[in-house]
């Protein structure tokens, strides 16, 4: 039996509908992630899980237990916020232990499960600091902190990372990810960031206009998308009409053919093309990116333009402007989508 299950919600505000006919469910220590784009109604179903938003329709159940109507303070879940909603007249230790103390439980183990969850998100030494004297990063891991020392049966994350910088950011997803699998936390996380989702889940959940469009594993999702929207937001896919698909490769598509940047092979002037990707096309390099550790580059390809990502090995390695190249593509590689 699932430990989450979401059936049949819906919610509206007004005449305008969130989300509509929400259907999925988690297993006890999975870590799913929604994604989707701004507006798609990610959060507002994430509100509705922990009880902050009520819904119009359908059902939650945890552990087998209908907790749809149930008020948030007995559902027994914890939240981490986009803003860390944290009090700033407290210090650290104060602004974890504050909803054990709501709970009325004794002050010894209110000092034990502090401590604990403290050494877990590793803020010892900061007990004693106020919030203003905290990095973001800190103070997102006192608000996770906040959120486990309850002992949530669910830990729900809307957007936690998304005011942090690139650096500090990573770091966290890492932390969190090993937070989560050490003491198997059941645990929904909701970001616009397809590349977090990758990095955190075990499942993703892509929503689309208040509808879950595809769910599946990140490697899944992100290689076998089943929609032009799914190709476009999970990557920077190549998206070849049918005329396209068939004057370039010859194939005959009903929809569109998605192929990913890095998964053409480029064979560079002076060497052989593989033995096992196929047949060899020509094109020309129009211009290029640096993404850092890859370069990608824009091609024509027998009047198809098509973006190719190649690992940044070395600078003398750059290809110029006009430079020749043969492209080879895996057909198991090949995707079509609607």
């Amino acid at each position: 039996m699932s430990y989450l299950e979401v059936s049949s919600l819906s919610k509206a505000f007004g005449q305008q509908p969130v989300f509509e006919d929400i259907h999925f469910s988690l297993q006890e220590g999975e870590l799913v992630t929604l994604l989707g784009p701004s507006g798609c109604g990610k959060s507002t179903l994430l509100r509705c899980i922990a009880g902050l938003t009520d819904v119009d329709s359908g059902r939650i159940t945890v552990a087998g237990l209908d907790i749809t109507r149930m008020p948030p303070q007995k559902r027994n879940i914890g939240m981490v916020f986009q803003s860390y909603a944290l009090f700033p007249n407290l210090r650290v230790a104060d602004n974890i232990a504050f909803g054990l103390r709501v709970k009325n439980l004794p002050a010894d183990e209110c000092a034990q499960r502090v401590a604990d969850v403290v050494r877990l998100v590793e803020l010892g030494g900061h007990e004693d600091k106020y919030v203003h004297q905290l990095s973001g990063g800190q103070r997102q891991r006192v608000a996770l902190a906040r959120a486990l020392v309850v002992r949530p049966r669910i830990l729900l994350l809307d957007e936690p990372l998304s005011a942090l910088d690139a650096r500090i950011r990573k770091n966290l997803q890492e932390e969190i990810r090993r937070i989560q699998q050490q003491i198997r936390l059941t645990t929904v996380f909701v970001t616009h960031d397809q590349e977090e989702a990758l990095i955190l889940s075990d499942r993703i959940f892509l929503m689309n206009a208040g509808r879950i469009v595809q769910s599946g594993s990140a490697e899944s999702v992100y290689t076998r998308p089943e929609s032009r929207f799914v190709a476009g937001f999970m990557g920077n896919y190549n998206l070849l009409d049918a005329a396209a698909a068939r004057a370039l490769l010859g194939l005959d598509v009903k929809g569109h053919l998605a192929i990913r940047p890095e998964s053409i092979h480029v064979v560079l002037p002076g060497e052989t093309p593989l033995a096992n990707q196929g047949k060899s096309y020509p094109a020309v390099v129009q211009q290029h990116q640096l993404l850092g550790n890859v370069i990608r580059y824009v091609v024509d390809s027998g009047g198809c333009r098509l973006m190719v990502d190649l690992l940044n090995r070395s600078a003398s390695s750059l290809l110029a402007q006009g430079a020749t190249v043969q492209l080879q593509f895996n057909a198991e590689e090949l995707q079509e989508v609607a």
